[in-house]
């Protein structure tokens, strides 16, 4: 009788030792989820299509990636268009709601933002590789559904926490805090509305809340194309032209200069 109580106390240890996960495991399913390795990197670049609700205004939103990093994101509102893009080592963009028409470069703030935003692959995908770290915080509930929650310090130290849907093993929420103008801000993104595009999978509905912000910002994508043709030049800050010099007007000929 004890030597089968220590068997079966044996067997279930094993039992469980095997049913853990461990982060690359969870990491694993979750490119897996997305359509796998091989044609997640086929992906040279993406162009998706929507539009956002934020404050009561409704936006157009272009977005841009292509390998190895590079991104760029026009944001039209009632005619006018704010352009932010990055080419792999300088972000710029161009603001006209603040009455500014031409491009100037990023703050830095902003800069190391944009740079995090233009891995088109995201941080899990060899995230080793990236000097990223992924650690398994564990199985949580989130809104009454189990998630694997992954936490990502990245390679620049900015820390995010992942949450994985437990059962399709895909992103539902992420949190991170960042240095936005010398304050530290907070924002939270929740992806849902999960479709089949071009063989991978991607979310059609995004909502951010940011900290000190009012009300969220609600993006909802309506076409993805993968493998568009682009051009780098479109992502490189163009060159700023300067006004006119203005004309000196000449006196004219025969004309006597005024008297003091």
């Amino acid at each position: 009788m004890r030597k089968a109580l220590v068997t079966l106390s044996a067997i279930l240890m094993l039992a469980g030792f095997g049913s853990a996960q461990t982060a690359d495991e969870i990491v694993a399913k979750n490119i897996e989820a997305k359509g796998g390795m091989a044609k997640l990197k086929a992906i040279q670049s993406v162009r998706i299509t929507g539009n956002a609700e934020f404050g009561g205004i409704q936006a157009d939103i272009v977005s841009i990636m292509k390998r190895p990093s590079m991104v760029r994101r026009n944001i039209s509102v009632q005619g006018m268009t704010m352009v932010q893009a990055y080419d792999g080592r300088d972000g710029w963009q161009i603001i006209p709601f603040t009455g500014k028409k031409d491009p100037e470069p990023m703050a830095a703030d902003d800069l190391k933002l944009i740079a995090q935003e233009s891995d088109i692959d995201g941080p899990l995908m060899d995230y080793k590789k990236k000097g990223h770290k992924v650690e398994l915080v564990g199985k949580e509930k989130m809104e009454g559904t189990d998630a694997w929650h992954l936490k990502i310090t990245m390679k620049d130290g900015d820390v995010r926490q992942v949450y994985l849907d437990a059962d399709s093993f895909l992103e539902i929420r992420m949190t991170g805090k960042t240095m936005r103008r010398g304050a530290e801000m907070e924002t939270e993104t929740t992806l849902g509305d999960y479709k089949e595009e071009a063989g991978m999978m991607m979310p059609h509905s995004i909502e951010v809340h940011a900290q000190g912000a009012p009300g969220a910002q609600k993006i909802t994508i309506t076409k993805v194309e993968v493998n568009t043709t682009e051009d780098d030049a479109e992502f490189k800050m163009p060159a700023v032209v300067p006004p006119p010099a203005a004309e000196t007007k000449k006196p004219e000929s025969g004309s006597t200069p005024p008297k003091k």
